[in-house]
């Protein structure tokens, strides 16, 4: 009986449920949620969407009260220290269990779930906040709804975890593959949530940095969106539209001079400089 009250209860909050045959096999840790988040994340990186669903649905059921009593406090997102924003911990792991579900269930091809998965996220949990370790807190909502949109519109651009790497990963693969809108795509979106950072990581630098690999990856925000505007203009560059691959080298040159890229078979190379050697090519002064 009480069984049936759970998995009820469950389904009447919008949750995707798993077999609890499926559920028990796996070790929830210590039940925290940032212990179940920290699990899910680990089972969407290899791809196991039982195990997704055992994670985030464990979470959901021990701490959606908490994180809808945390949402109803709010009329905006919670602002202040780390500390602040770290206090609404059943709002922010409910949040982001839910993209992670959405994101799992997108990478399966089940788009219905995952649809209602992301929506989940932006009805109930719009202010939950989740914590990138590179230093900041992202909006799982945010995410949520440009993945709805993707979704609705036919695309298949796939965002992975949004860190720079993976992005700028991702927009090299589509300038290989000569696809000029997904690297615009891919390279935008670099920019929108790292360039910030990239700026204030150029600003306190005066050369480039050279002491140790370890030193030059710390500039990882840098790193990453210099390389993004060199992919961009490059694409630009091989589509034939050479003023708007011009913006995007001399925003690298002039923005970000000091970004270094690493180059698989093991040396680093200068975007700015290769940058201003397109735009010579280019003819421009």
């Amino acid at each position: 009986m009480k069984r049936s009250i759970l998995i009820g209860a469950l389904l009447l909050a919008g949750v995707i449920f798993v077999q609890p045959t499926i559920a028990a096999a796996y070790n929830y840790g210590d039940f925290r949620s940032e212990t179940l988040v920290s699990k899910a994340w680990g089972a969407l990186a290899e791809g196991d969407l039982e195990a997704v669903l055992a994670y985030t649905n464990k979470c959901v059921e021990l701490y959606a009260e908490q994180a809808q009593k945390m949402q109803s406090s709010l009329s905006d997102y919670p602002e202040g220290d780390k500390d602040e924003i770290f206090s609404y911990w059943a709002l922010n792991d409910i949040a982001t269990s839910l993209f992670i579900q959405g994101e799992a269930y997108r990478k399966a091809q089940q788009k219905q779930e995952a649809l209602e998965a992301y929506k989940k996220v932006a009805s109930d949990y719009s202010y939950g906040q989740a914590w990138d370790t590179n230093g900041w807190f992202w909006k799982p909502v945010e995410a949520a709804k440009e993945k709805i949109a993707m979704i609705e519109s036919g695309s298949d651009l796939d965002f992975g975890n949004y860190s720079s790497s993976f992005l700028t990963s991702q927009a090299w693969k589509a300038l290989q593959a000569d696809d000029v809108n997904s690297v615009i795509v891919y390279t935008d979106k670099v920019l929108e949530l790292y360039g910030k950072e990239a700026k204030t990581m150029q600003e306190s630098m005066t050369e480039y940095a050279w002491e140790s690999k370890g030193d030059i990856f710390s500039k990882w925000a840098l790193n990453d969106v210099g390389t993004s505007l060199f992919i961009k203009g490059e694409a630009l560059r091989k589509a034939g539209e050479s003023k708007k691959a011009q913006e995007a080298y001399k925003t690298l040159v002039d923005q970000y001079f000091y970004a270094q890229c690493w180059d698989p078979n093991g040396w680093f190379w200068k975007p700015a400089e290769a940058a201003q050697q397109a735009l010579d090519d280019l003819g421009v002064i």
